[in-house]
């Protein structure tokens, strides 16, 4: 039997509120219980009569396959999340459809193949190379690991994006991106919007920020192409994509594409990163055998894009550390055609939500989610799992471009940290709450002991 539309179980909630309390104080929390409680689609209401919402979530394997891989043509990045993001950075990678999209992905995808990624190696150990000294004079030997790794993370993306044109494009990110994410939240989650060229303050908070970020994105590229010169770094080899089927970027476009990657390349990587390091300085037996693989596979040595296969352990420690604490912990679209999932018809129109946080932590798959277990990952152990058991970089013909760099650069970071500390946690837990992407409340404090 079928069920659709309001038959779709849920909580209830307040009476004329819903669940709109549970989800502004812990999205992440209220769709795991939802899931617990009323199963693996869901349906959640929040908000008072008249301006209410409803969002569907599917938290099954199965049903997260066919939202994002089998039927995607039915599952659009219409809603109005999505919109705020297109008008805040550009309609790229991340936020493009249609035709604008498989022209973007034509003429990117060249960039992003195994052996041009694994060309930024020696970029991304040059960051690491930097952080480790820094680290040496670190005060009462304590770092927080995710605040060091947002910085070191969009160091890398910069390099591998702009070259030599480092430090004032990432001093004018740090400074205008967290008034940007704010924004784009609070707007994209709003039932009720003023116009954005309305002069109140948060407007123009935001424009001042856009301003400044577009402006050094539209220097750094005015620059690069007067002067003629060719290089390696991303932005050149952007401005040279071109094929007689889809032409070149425009200079709009280009600066939309080094705005997405300059936000998809250093947030995810960074959670991923921080979290993995976090996870070992709170697990010595773990970290032990991380220390171990590390020692004797590089015996001291920089690591390179070829010594990724030869460290399993390290691979398993970060995609753990993914299905813990996903970078993007929610993932929206909208239906623009009735699907059935799961024994259930989301409708057309409906806001659909699939959860890495929540299905990351399936107990049919994940026996003792919240347990840290690399081995988790062994070949012999995904192979037993559906393939959307973990989806931390999305899937379907959306899936994340930049995965393969993003492991890439973690691993490369996790090992030459791991060579030159041991770590030991502080602080125990991290309270979190979601944004764009996964956004830590407090501190995750490691002490460092050289090695």
């Amino acid at each position: 039997m079928t069920t659709t539309g309001t038959e779709i179980p849920g909580p209830a909630g307040l009476p004329l509120l819903g669940s709109m309390f549970d989800l502004k104080n812990d999205s992440l929390g209220t769709f795991l219980k939802a899931q617990r409680e009323h199963g693996d689609v869901v349906r959640i209401t929040a908000g008072p009569p008249g301006v209410r919402a409803t969002v569907y979530g599917v938290f099954s394997a199965e049903g997260v396959q066919q939202v994002l891989a089998t039927d995607s043509a039915n599952f659009r990045k219409d809603n109005n999340f999505y919109q705020e993001l297109r008008e805040s950075f550009g309609n790229g990678l991340l936020t493009s459809q249609d035709e604008d999209y498989l022209r973007q992905r034509r003429l990117v995808q060249p960039l992003f193949t195994k052996r041009r990624v694994d060309g930024y190696a020696d970029a991304v150990a040059a960051e690491v190379a930097k952080l480790v000294a820094d680290w040496a004079d670190a005060e009462d030997a304590t770092v927080d690991v995710l605040d060091e790794m947002t910085e070191l993370a969009l160091r890398a993306v910069a390099r591998i994006l702009f070259g030599t044109d480092v430090d004032t494009a990432v001093e004018i990110v740090e400074r205008s991106f967290p008034v940007i994410n704010d924004y784009v939240l609070r707007r994209g989650f709003s039932p009720l919007n003023v116009p954005r060229d309305w002069p109140t303050p948060g407007n123009r908070r935001a424009a001042a920020a856009h301003e400044e970020l577009y402006a050094v994105c539209d220097r750094i590229i005015a620059e690069r192409r007067a002067s003629g010169r060719r290089g390696d770094d991303l932005l050149s080899l952007l401005a040279e994509a071109e094929s007689a089927e889809d032409r070149s970027f425009d200079p709009g476009e280009l600066r939309e594409q080094v705005l997405v990657f300059l936000l998809a390349g250093h947030e995810t990587t960074a959670t991923s990163l921080g979290f993995a390091l976090h996870l070992l300085a709170r697990h010595p037996e773990e970290r032990k055998r991380a220390h171990e693989e590390v020692d004797r596979v590089l015996a001291g040595r920089v690591p390179t894009a070829a010594d990724l296969d030869g460290l399993p352990y390290l691979t398993r420690v970060l995609k753990e550390a993914m299905r813990l604490f996903p970078a993007a912990p929610a993932i929206g679209r909208r239906a623009v055609a009735a699907t059935e999932i799961g024994g259930h018809t989301i409708p057309a129109g409906a806001d659909v939500i699939v959860a890495p946080w929540v299905t990351h932590r399936h107990p049919r798959h994940w026996p003792d989610a919240e347990r840290f277990d690399p081995d988790r990952f062994t070949p012999e152990a995904e192979a037993e799992r559906p393939r959307y058991a973990w989806f931390p970089f999305g899937g379907g013909p959306r899936a994340c471009i930049g995965q393969h760099f993003s492991m890439l650069e973690s691993v490369i970071a996790l090992a030459m940290l791991l060579q030159a500390y041991d770590l030991d946690a502080i602080d125990t837990e991290v309270p979190l709450a979601t944004g764009i992407t996964l956004q830590a409340l407090g501190t995750a404090r490691v002490r460092l002991r050289a090695r």
